[in-house]
């Protein structure tokens, strides 16, 4: 038997370094349930910024029908593209640490327009867009190859 460190046969070594150099490259990227968790909370995001703007218009007398649809449809269209592309993240990967950088520099946030790219084919895909993630080592959607963008841990 060809036995290595500590007696124990190569294979077993072997096949545990593979595991644990997949474990580390798997943690690199975000993964599937993590980012459902962060769509699930900017969902709740955008129903209390669209139920904050419903209180505003209340305050306001004769606010038209025109104007409240308006700004429904910009908080919905706006949200993500904003806050990915200016702070790298949106609430709900605040809360559950990942960010959305550039995959050519993972350093920088993608730009308003391939955040809205991205948005876009997200929205349209819906969770089709997900079926990708565990297809590539960067774990990248469907709208994350528009968005020439990676899902990160964040740094602390």
């Amino acid at each position: 038997m060809n036995c290595g460190l500590f007696g124990l046969p190569k294979f077993i070594i072997t096949s545990t370094i593979q595991i644990l150099k997949l474990d580390i490259m798997e943690n690199k990227y975000a993964g599937l349930f993590t980012r459902v968790k962060a769509v699930i909370i900017d969902n709740i995001a955008i129903i209390i910024l669209m139920y904050s703007a419903t209180e505003i218009f209340n305050l306001i007398t004769d606010v038209p029908n025109a104007v409240r649809v308006i700004v429904f449809v910009l908080i919905f269209l706006l949200y993500e593209p904003i806050l990915v592309s200016t702070f790298g993240a949106t609430i709900g990967h605040f809360f559950n640490d990942i960010v959305v950088k550039r995959e050519a520099n993972e350093e920088k946030n993608i730009n308003f327009f391939f955040a809205i790219g991205r948005f876009i084919t997200k929205v349209l895909l819906g969770w089709i867009s997900l079926l990708t993630i565990n297809g590539n080592d960067k774990k990248k959607a469907i709208h994350d190859y528009v968005g020439q963008s990676v899902v990160l841990p964040y740094k602390k």
